[in-house]
């Protein structure tokens, strides 16, 4: 792997400092409150989907812009395969869990990492749960690698250029954004 002008001792430090900017915005933003984010069930704190989108529109944008320049070189970012099932049925356990616990991975080493012993309850069930699907995985395997349909873009999946589907999304970001500012309750 190839890791350009840092070098493997420099690219864990980026990956590090990375980390923590990113745990500390978490925390500015409040997403370390299980109640915060519980918010979202309820339909009345919409926090974590500003954030999040923000973020996934923040580096939608940079990515294709960076591209567009000349300074990245999309198709040598790695991009994971698509298996249907398994990532449905992990999906629904993931939300499952985020529901009844408030916080997901990320917000609960943000709570944990802040004294909160609910973060740390969710972060011992996550690992435990990494463990259990680590030592089950032979058994998984077969679930696991089935439905397989490559590596998926929204733009090959639509089969509409690139630019469109960074326009769209920005323009849905912007009037989602809008439209939730109605519903929101003051916290």
């Amino acid at each position: 792997m190839d890791l350009g002008w840092f070098g493997p001792d420099g690219a864990l430090l980026v990956a590090v400092a990375i980390g923590f900017a990113f745990g500390f915005a978490l925390e500015r933003a409040g997403l370390g409150s299980a109640r915060r984010l519980s918010g979202q069930f309820f339909l009345t704190n919409f926090a974590v989907f500003r954030v999040m989108f923000s973020a996934v529109v923040t580096a939608l944008l940079g990515a294709f812009w960076l591209s567009r320049l000349g300074l990245l070189d999309l198709p040598r970012l790695y991009l994971p395969e698509t298996f249907l099932a398994p990532q449905l049925a992990g999906g629904l356990i993931f939300g499952a869990g985020m529901v009844l616990a408030g916080l997901c991975p990320g917000t609960s080493c943000v709570a944990a990492a802040t004294g909160r012993a609910d973060g740390l309850f969710v972060m011992l069930g996550v690992l435990s749960g990494v463990l259990v699907a680590g030592l089950g995985f032979e058994r998984l395997r077969a679930f696991q690698e089935s439905t397989p349909r490559g590596a998926l873009t929204l733009p090959v999946l639509l089969g509409i250029p690139e630019g469109v589907v960074v326009a769209g999304v920005v323009a849905l970001a912007l009037l989602a954004f809008r439209f939730l500012d109605r519903f929101e309750r003051p916290s």
